[in-house]
This record gives structure tokens, sequence and C-alpha cells, in this order.
């Protein structure tokens, strides 16, 4: 794999349990558990580069997502129709579960919508803190709520931004459902999932995000494959670590205390008075202290389509 992009570039590359789950998905990921991992997918577009070069090369690199034209999205309809979804879940074959290095990558989601649009200052707070970077996947009615805080995280030197969909649904080809949210249902309604975001983060970033995760974290491999073929790299985890902001602060501290080297971690930073800052305010210092090491996911040696990593 490439090596990890250099810091400058790295604005360029840029539910519950029992009976609360139906209540909790209309904002956050329910209870998850990870599957295998699988390497970055490589870039569907066949102008996308291959191979690492020298360094990038602004004229060959695809359009920022958003900017995709109506031709653009008729070609990848075209490509894509009639393919019929296999697999369905949070490890299948094509998602990105963990790091190319040894570091630890936390990312955290911000849901929107209903119950879910407030920011766990507290979490954010023991991070600037601590210094420990992560990747904030922002959803488009996150945004809409929270614009000026939106900008302050995206200013964050410490932070940066991942696209995590428009709608905050299930991202499927069919229609399938997670935690009781209807999926999108088409070529296009997954287009529509990935792209209707892209706008807001890239003008948070100030450059195209390439990182995206869905509502509730589910894809069918169809549209992961549509995900990559887009230029964006879909996103999930290797751990689990506070199940939709559901768990006790003892408890996500204890997941948090088993991470290993190179793992992809999930929480949440959308729903203040959860059990999330008290786990992490407990557990980072001891992972800091056994020598862990956290990075984004622009540091993290992960490739994105037609970007090329400097040799």
């Amino acid at each position: 794999m490439p090596p990890t992009l250099p810091r400058v570039a790295r604005r360029a590359v840029l539910a519950a349990m029992g009976a609360s789950i139906a209540a909790l998905a209309t904002s956050c990921e329910g209870p998850q558990d990870a599957g295998p991992t699988v390497a970055a997918p490589q870039a569907l577009l066949p102008e996308a580069s291959e191979s690492p070069s020298p360094s990038p090369a602004p004229t060959a690199a695809k359009p920022a997502p958003h900017e995709f034209s109506a031709a653009d999205r008729k070609a990848i309809e075209a490509r894509f129709a009639g393919r019929a979804p296999h697999d369905w879940g949070l490890a299948i074959p094509g998602l990105v579960t963990k790091t190319m290095t040894s570091a630890v990558a936390l990312t955290f989601d911000a849901c929107g919508g209903p119950g879910g649009t407030g920011l766990d200052k507290p979490l954010i707070d023991t991070l600037r803190k601590l210094h420990v970077p992560a990747t904030l996947f922002l959803n488009s009615r996150w945004i809409q709520a929270n614009q000026s805080l939106s900008a302050e995280l995206a200013a964050d030197p410490l932070f940066e931004i991942g696209n995590h969909g428009t709608a905050h649904v299930p991202l499927s080809v069919t229609g399938r459902s997670a935690y009781g949210i209807h999926g999108t249902g088409s070529i296009g309604a997954v287009l529509d999932e990935l792209l209707g975001n892209a706008p807001h983060v890239h003008a948070l970033a100030g450059s195209p995000v390439p990182w995206f995760r869905p509502g509730t974290a589910y894809y069918d491999d169809v549209a992961a494959a549509i995900t990559s073929a887009v230029g964006l790299v879909p996103v999930n985890f290797a751990v689990n670590a506070d199940a939709g902001a559901t768990l006790p602060a003892p408890k996500v501290s204890s997941i948090l205390g088993g991470v290993r080297p190179g793992d992809i971690v999930i929480s949440h930073m959308n729903r203040p008075g959860s059990g999330t800052s008290g786990g992490y305010a407990e557990a980072l210092p001891a992972l800091l202290g056994k020598g862990i090491h956290f990075t984004t996911l622009s540091q993290s040696g992960l490739s994105v389509p037609g970007i090329p990593a400097p040799a």
C-alpha cells in the first residue's frame, strides 16, 4: 500500500439496546460487532491511478464527488445496473476496518436528526487536552444544526472531517433496513446519499473529503463498490466502543482498553450525557501510557481512489 500521506496533503484527502433500539436508530448507529478486516478498496473509475506516483497530479484527479455531472451519474448508473447484491453488513468485502500502520484511528459519528444533534463537548475537550487526533464523520443533518460548531471542529488541526451521509440511512441498492431504518433503494438513491453531503463537508474541510460511512454503518456489496466508484473510501470499524452511545462509561473504557494496533474505532460525538466521554477520559491516558499511537485516517497509510500518494 502507498505510504502515509504527508501533513500538507491532509486537507486534500481529507440502536440502542432492547426496547430503545427503534428510538435511537433515528439518530445513531446501534450495537454492532465488527467482522474480518479487509484492505482498502481500489478505485473503480477507469481514470483512477492504480500505482503510487512521486507526487500528486491535480490535473489527472477526478472531480470532487459533489461535482459529478449528470453524465457522470448516468455512467455510474449504467455501470452498476442489474447488479444484485450478495453481501450485507458491517464487514463485507470492500470496506476498510483497519489502518495500514500500527496506529489506532479513532472515528466519531455525528448523526443528527431527532435526539442526535447535540455535541459531546467533554469528549472533544478530552481529545484536545490529551492531543489525541480523530476523524469526525458528520451527517448533513448534524452540520445544518451545528454550523458554527462544524466550522470550529473542521478548523482544528487535531481533527479531520469525514462524510456521514445525507439522510443517515443504510447504503443499499435494494432498500434493506438496519435498526429499523429503511436504506437507500436504488443506485440513484445511493448516489444521492453519497454525494448530497459532499458540498457541506467539502466546504468545511476546504477540499474534497474522501472518507465515507453511512448511517447505521451498514452497506451491501454493490453500494460499497459504488462508493469507491465515485472516489470515496467506504470506511467502517474494527472496534465499536460505545454501541451507538448506549454504553456506560466503565464499559466504554473496558472496550477501549482492548484496542489493538491498526484498529479503526467507532464511537459517537452527538449524544452528550452518554457514557462515551467518561469512558474515553478514563481509557485514553492508560492507552497513551502503554505507547498506543493515535492517527487520523488521512495519516494512517490508507489509499484514496484517484489521488496518488508520494513514493
